[in-house]
């Protein structure tokens, strides 16, 4: 079920392939992509593009969800990435609805879109009783994407050595607007 390709209003959702790395080499070559992410630095964009890729591949065999491609309906675009992942927190297993987009499309309520897709998935088939987002203290964009979907923020805690705010939204909540 989630390894399916799904459609939104605009968006084509479909598993991640080795394929993709080319054109999702270009997200490490935009500073404003990736300042927020943990990267290893020794590596050039083609290195990080092949192991993001790998690790969703390898979440996926795993059964551990993974990001997902987000492919423009109208463009056939690959235009970013969202999805699911298993993630721990302060020593706790939570499941984040993680997102990053091509910067061209920012601000155009696509990763809202998505965000909002995989959390009614997430919440329909039971995956979880609760969903996160992970976010980096400075990346107001995304916070107001994890707003928009419904989450509050939760806390301020330490992940992979970043400063992050934890945004989430409960089952509970959820049933409140379905």
């Amino acid at each position: 079920m989630y390894l399916n390709t799904h459609i939104t209003e605009r968006l084509q959702i479909r598993p991640l392939t080795e394929k993709d790395t080319d054109v999702w080499e270009k997200f490490f070559h935009y500073p404003e992509c990736i300042q927020y992410l943990p990267l290893q630095k020794d590596k050039n964009p083609n290195e990080k593009a092949a192991f993001w890729i790998e690790k969703q591949l390898m979440r996926y065999k795993e059964n551990r969800y993974g990001l997902m491609a987000l492919v423009h309906r109208e463009t056939n675009e690959l235009i970013g990435q969202c999805g699911l992942l298993t993630q721990e927190v302060d020593h706790e297993p939570v499941l984040e609805i993680g997102y990053h987009l091509f910067p061209q499309h920012w601000k155009q309520g696509y990763a809202t879109e998505a965000a909002t897709f995989f959390k009614n998935l997430g919440f329909k088939n039971a995956y979880a009783n609760e969903l996160v987002s992970i976010i980096d203290v400075g990346n107001h964009a995304s916070e107001k994407v994890a707003t928009r979907n419904g989450m509050k923020k939760i806390k301020t805690t330490k992940f992979w050595d970043l400063q992050v705010n934890v945004f989430s939204i409960q089952l509970h909540e959820w049933k409140k607007t379905q």
